[in-house]
């Protein structure tokens, strides 16, 4: 029988394999994404300073409305925005363990859309 929580240790395991090898740098930082059900957040984070440059989210934005893939490329070009204001313009792109697909693939889009590089 497969539990519930099988999905997200497989997802943590996969987001540590990754992070082993992805860290973002001040002149690189990490685009992290995370994925809930209701909800899309990114930031954008230097690991070797240890802190966050930009953020945003659905929640941030108030935008419930529409489907998830309109959510998450208003996401993806807040992100670049905020991140174009700190001064970056290229980043590594740190998916969290999620399938580079759906939600995730149209926020990575528009963010590379609005200006960002990576």
């Amino acid at each position: 029988m497969i539990k519930n929580t099988d999905r997200k240790v497989n997802r943590l395991k996969r987001h540590r394999r990754v992070r082993v090898k992805t860290s973002g740098t001040a002149e690189r930082p990490r685009l992290a994404v995370f994925r809930s059900l209701n909800h899309l957040y990114a930031q954008v984070i230097d690991d070797q300073g240890g802190r966050t440059l930009a953020s945003a989210s659905t929640v941030a934005l108030n935008k419930k409305k529409g489907n998830g893939m309109e959510e998450a490329t208003s996401v993806g070009k807040a992100i670049a925005d905020k991140a174009k204001a700190a001064g970056v313009k290229q980043v590594v792109f740190d998916r969290g363990g999620f399938l580079y697909h759906g939600r995730i693939k149209a926020l990575a889009d528009a963010a590379r859309e609005a200006g960002l590089e990576f």
